[in-house]
């Protein structure tokens, strides 16, 4: 029989995959409004991962994301209000509505950035991982990439290093079968599990739509990568969106889109919640929930004020004197 404790953490991921689905389903409606400005990547389907890994960190731990980040900062505890102004460009967001989607940062919840460039979180990870290993914090790094960054060579040279100087650096592939616009067997050749082990770094593999799978693993890993050992943690999942929104996907064959629905993390999650004892009633209270609190985000950034143009510099240049 599951354990109370067991039971409410599975709960509690959840809630946190149904959060990130509703905040991104929300930004496609922003987006197609032109109420964000430039690009987002939406990561709709690959929830269980952001939930799953993050809840086996604590607040001593860093982590580094990608262009595809939302659910990431999102899991790991930024503020809902000051997100959204960030992404609509608000001068209330994170960053002051400077970052945007792709470079969200928050240092106070140890979030070191999103990145537009593929593969540039993984060497910044690792320095964040020496600077733990030196001021001996107990924290970890993590640090979120794609299968589009496989072939980066930055990727390899970062497990060689972190192989090399025993780092708490925990590698987390969302491996969702697409570089950008292309299969992954097209563009790299071999497989993680191969290229870890050449560094001797142990490599384990995980449905990614299973947030149960996920977050057992994730802890196991986690509590590893505490004692100096880098690992590297690769989860197959599923990629519902285009490469960004408003992509029109006419490279993606249309049965391997539409076979996200059989895959889903929210819809999975929910026939176990159900099993152990979960209503359809608890389940809906927990989504009005969610969908009343990222509307009351929305309408806050809504009315936030946009950035006044002197701030453009600021973080930017030293001012003078």
């Amino acid at each position: 029989m599951m354990k109370q404790n067991e039971q409410d953490s599975q709960v509690d991921c959840y809630r946190m995959m149904r959060l990130i689905r509703t905040v991104e389903t929300q930004l496609s409606k922003l987006f197609a409004d032109s109420e964000v400005p430039g690009f987002i990547h939406l990561s709709i389907g690959q929830e269980a991962v952001a939930a799953g890994v993050m809840a086996a960190l604590d607040a001593r731990d860093t982590m580094a994301t990608n262009h595809r980040g939302h659910g990431h900062v999102i899991a790991r505890g930024i503020d809902l209000d000051m997100f959204f102004m960030e992404i609509m460009g608000r001068a209330g967001g994170i960053c002051g509505g400077r970052s945007g989607s792709m470079h969200v940062a928050d240092m106070e919840r140890g979030i070191i950035g999103a990145n537009g460039i593929v593969g540039a979180g993984i060497p910044i990870a690792l320095g964040s991982a020496l600077a733990h290993s030196l001021r001996k914090t107990g924290g970890i790094a993590v640090v979120f990439f794609g299968d589009g960054a496989m072939a980066e060579g930055v990727l390899h040279e970062t497990l060689n290093m972190a192989s090399l100087w025993s780092l708490p650096l925990l590698f987390v592939c969302e491996n969702n079968g697409w570089s950008e616009f292309s299969p992954t067997k097209d563009q790299f050749a071999a497989e993680l599990g191969d290229l870890a082990a050449a560094f001797k770094i142990p490599h384990q593999l995980v449905d990614g739509n299973d947030v149960a799978a996920v977050s057992s693993v994730a802890k196991k890993l986690v509590g590893e990568v505490r004692t100096g050992q880098p690992r590297v943690f690769e989860c197959k999942t599923h990629r519902v969106r285009g490469h960004y929104e408003g992509d029109p996907q006419k490279y993606r064959p249309a049965d391997e889109v539409a076979s996200g629905s059989d895959i889903d993390p929210l819809e999975r999650a929910e026939l176990l919640l159900k099993k152990q004892g979960m209503t359809q009633a608890g389940l809906e209270g927990i989504i009005t929930g969610i969908e009343d609190r990222v509307a009351l985000s929305i309408e806050k950034a809504k009315a936030g004020k946009q950035p006044d143009f002197a701030s453009a510099l600021a973080d930017v240049y030293t001012a003078k004197g």
